[in-house]
């Protein structure tokens, strides 16, 4: 596996050979700091500058190259890999090479390379490589002889038997393929939604449509995923055809799109998108692809290249919804809250009996504070979905909070307590419930073991560690609060709430300076007008006074 990029580089080994020339240092600095913002359309553009200056510098080539290739530009990123590698021997550049001789169907080429360059590889990925580029030779008893010899532990001989079933039904052998994903061979194989895809393909070319239909059914949400309620109609029709991967380019993108989606969420999101821009370029137009490169961009912050990459999927693919989605979840992550309003109303029109479509606008809604529009496309959600599952336990304790900040307490609290018989254990709902009865002061033993189960099962939270400390607080066990009140600044320092409960538990305790300490922090952090002006009020007559004004209305 090539190693996580490393975009800065270090400054001071370069200085050296840079040192006759700001304008190459300002350059090659401010694609660094492009770079490490996760800027790559600024970083290339610098780093591309400062080769004009220092032409033959491969550390500024290499910084261009991870630059260009994670933006999207994946043959500016393979010219630098060629320059690269006149020279020297590079992970990355390799791979790109080889990606390079697989899009032009030079595998002879590809496959030396490859066994060239093997140490470079961790066995599992030159492994499905080598297998996929044998393929692409027409090599096919050696393609399965590569498969079957990868062995070394779980992950490589389930990885190998996929491949090795996409393979044999990329040449027709649908029987032995089907024998592999079904478990009859080397035991059962269902590791992406793409292995259900094509497993359900394979079942339909062999006239076994009702397995086909009810593997899908046991997977598949039904009215939540486009592309597999298109996939049941076609085999219902009879209108099913395999394709999902049918050739070496097809299977190589699939061993990448593999890696891009195992190390997503983990501290490897560089890889991760670099491997998802890889096999995006061999397979342009496959959805699945483009959604987790979105997803990725969108996660490092890259918002306009993550819209950009969105709008690829066009209107009549299967996950067209799926991307508009994405891309208005993304233009609230960029704050522009109106314009994903405006897209998913939209959607709403054209995809009116879509339960995901008015659960996102209700999000949208509710991230503006617009409780009451919130609720309308909340309520509109829950009348799509029929009877309600462990799925749906977000709808309930999203309708939840906005009947409690509308006021609407009995209703607010059946929402809760649906949510809680849909997923009993959820933190997030124990919490929220929890707290909102603390702070009415009612059921409060109830309350307090719900924020404990909550807090148990997440003890590094700084909101549910508030709670349990509120909790205590309202119980009248002050000494008891002061513990995880401390925890909860701790995890929280900025929050003005969380400063705001400490500050009262101290006084509680009889440490009136230290409380009005956390109080003025708690000011310092912008509190919303309600909670000011009843902090600044405890700073001029103390908490148990406002406490007894409050007893007083």
């Amino acid at each position: 596996m090539i190693l996580k990029a490393v975009l800065c580089g270090i400054v001071f080994g370069l200085f050296s050979s840079m040192a006759h020339s700001k304008s190459l240092a300002g350059s090659y600095l401010a694609g660094s700091n492009a770079a490490m913002r996760g800027d790559y359309v600024a970083a290339s553009k610098y780093f591309a500058n400062t080769l004009i200056l220092d032409p033959e510098n491969n550390f500024i080539k290499y910084n261009a190259m991870l630059s260009t290739l994670s933006m999207g530009d994946v043959n500016t990123a393979i010219k630098y890999a060629k320059e690269i590698t006149l020279n020297n021997n590079n992970h990355l550049a390799d791979l790109l090479i080889f990606i390079d001789y697989i899009k032009n169907e030079r595998f002879v080429l590809a496959s030396n390379l490859l066994k060239k360059n093997k140490e470079n590889y961790t066995e599992l990925l030159f492994g499905l490589l080598n297998g996929w580029t044998d393929l692409g030779r027409g090599k096919m008893s050696s393609v399965l002889k590569t498969f079957d010899e990868m062995d070394g532990n779980t992950t490589s001989k389930l990885l190998g038997q996929y491949h090795k079933a996409l393979a044999l039904a990329a040449v027709g052998d649908f029987e032995n393929a089907d024998k592999i994903l079904s478990g009859n061979v080397n035991g059962s194989l269902r590791l992406t939604r793409g292995s259900l895809i094509a497993h359900a393909q394979i079942m339909a070319e062999l006239s076994k449509e009702e397995e086909a239909l009810e593997l899908i059914d046991k997977m598949a949400l039904k009215g939540q995923d486009n592309e597999l309620d298109l996939l049941r109609q076609n085999i219902q029709n009879g209108k099913s055809s395999y394709d999902y991967i049918t050739s070496a380019q097809q299977g190589i993108a699939e061993v990448l799109f593999t890696l891009a989606f195992a190390l997503n969420g983990s501290e490897n999101d560089q890889t991760s998108l670099l491997y998802a821009r890889l096999a995006q370029s061999l397979r342009p137009n496959n959805a699945e692809t483009i959604l987790l490169t979105s997803e990725l961009l969108r996660d490092q912050k890259q918002f306009d290249l993550a819209i950009e990459n969105y709008e690829t999927i066009l209107k009549d693919n299967s996950l067209y919804l799926s991307a508009e989605i994405g891309r208005a979840e993304t233009l609230i992550a960029a704050d522009k809250p109106d314009l994903a309003i405006a897209a998913l109303k939209e959607l709403a029109v054209n995809y009116k009996k879509s339960s995901r479509v008015f659960m996102s606008l209700g999000d949208a809604y509710r991230g503006q504070k617009k409780f009451m529009l919130a609720r309308s496309a909340y309520d509109k959600a829950q009348s799509l979905i029929g009877k309600p599952n462990s799925s749906h336990w977000f709808l309930f304790y999203t309708l939840g909070i906005c009947n409690e900040r509308l006021g609407n307490w009995p209703r607010a609290e059946m929402n809760f307590r649906m949510a809680l018989d849909l997923s009993p254990n959820q933190p997030l709902i124990l919490n929220y419930l929890g707290y909102s009865l603390v702070e009415k002061n009612k059921k409060l033993e109830e309350a307090r073991k719900m924020i404990e189960k909550a807090v148990a099962a997440r003890p590094n939270s700084g909101f549910i560690i508030d709670s349990l400390g509120w909790s205590l607080f309202t119980l009248g066990k002050f000494e008891d609060a002061i513990q995880p009140m401390e925890r909860a600044v701790e995890l929280m320092p900025d929050d003005p709430i969380v400063n705001d409960h400490l500050g009262d538990v101290y006084w509680k305790v009889g440490r009136k300076r230290e409380a009005k300490f956390q109080w003025r922090r708690a000011i310092s952090f912008d509190p919303e007008e309600k909670e000011l002006v009843r902090i600044r009020k405890k700073l001029e007559v103390g908490l148990d006074e406002v406490q007894a004004q409050e007893k007083k209305k």
